[in-house]
């Protein structure tokens, strides 16, 4: 058995993996020398309302940006040399698979942390329950609103501990409290929070008991979060279905070439194939956001 042209020929892929590997290295660094500069401009802008995108709670805006160009360049240049190593030379076929597998490695980044800001809002949400209660208990206790704040901010945990303890400073530093809680509902905004936010407010301006305003606000917001837990208990059947039957032509196409590769060859050899690939996974988005739209019931 001659080992010459197959000793060639992955030599030949371990230089195509060096050009991609130098290909990403130029590419990340001109296009960082370009974005990383405004995005430093961009950060400084501080918004006067307190307003931020709870993505940079978890990572700065120039590491994301970072870390996407990363990702991009990463799976467009794997991929490059994984057609190269299937023997697929076509530029119809590489180049706008590279750029598709570029444009997903730039979305995942901010998708994972999109979803982390959204189970820390969450979170934050509903906590608030507890802090209606809690402020109400306070005020019937005799403590003043910003003492029932403090007090409360030491018991609890998570997003509104952070979030309480930043009202208390800003309090201290000489804003006014309802201020300083419409900038925590700026940053992270929430109907139940907007109402007990209101109440303050009017309570404040226009006099009486804020403890019984507050019982009042905290009665509606019981009900509306059972009622909100009732209706996506209802519907985590339709959510598990939308994203079951979104992976499971990946899963069945996988399977089959893992099992039968000559069978699936001509998928990701030929332009066609590329085409059925790309029209599958362009119908199997859709059909799971349709399906998340009609699950997703607003309250």
């Amino acid at each position: 058995m001659n080992t010459v042209p197959v000793l060639q020929r992955y030599g030949l892929y371990l230089l195509v993996l060096a050009a991609v590997a130098m290909l990403v290295y130029i590419v990340i660094s001109l296009v960082q020398s370009f974005t990383l500069e405004h995005a430093d401009r961009k950060l400084k802008e501080q918004n006067s309302d307190g307003a931020v995108n709870n993505v940079y709670y978890f990572i700065r805006r120039t590491t994301l940006q970072q870390l996407q160009l990363s990702a991009g360049t990463l799976l467009s240049g794997l991929l490059i040399a994984i057609l190269v190593f299937c023997q697929v030379y076509d530029p119809r076929i590489i180049v706008p698979a590279a750029a598709v597998l570029f444009l997903l490695g730039m979305a995942a980044p901010w998708l994972y942390f999109t979803g982390k800001a959204r189970r820390r809002a969450l979170e934050f949400e509903s906590s608030i329950l507890d802090l209606a209660l809690g402020l109400t208990s306070g005020l019937r206790a005799g403590q003043a609103l910003p003492q029932a704040l403090e007090v409360f901010s030491r018991r609890c945990e998570g997003p509104m501990k952070e979030e309480l303890m930043i009202v208390i400073r800003e309090y201290r530093l000489g804003l006014e409290l309802a201020e300083a809680l419409q900038r925590m509902y700026n940053r992270l905004p929430c109907e139940d929070l907007q109402l007990l936010i209101i109440s303050i407010r009017l309570t404040t301006q226009s006099g009486g008991s804020m403890a019984d305003v507050l019982g009042r606000i905290t009665q509606m917001i019981r009900g509306r979060t059972e009622f909100q837990q009732k209706l996506r208990a209802l519907t985590a059947q339709g959510r598990f279905e939308a994203l079951a039957m979104s992976l499971a032509p990946l899963i069945a196409f996988l399977l089959l070439f893992f099992i039968n590769n000559e069978l699936m060859l001509p998928m990701v050899q030929t332009a066609i194939g590329w085409c059925a690939i790309g029209v599958m996974l362009t119908l199997e988005v859709i059909g799971y956001f349709v399906i998340r739209a009609i699950v997703n019931i607003e309250v």
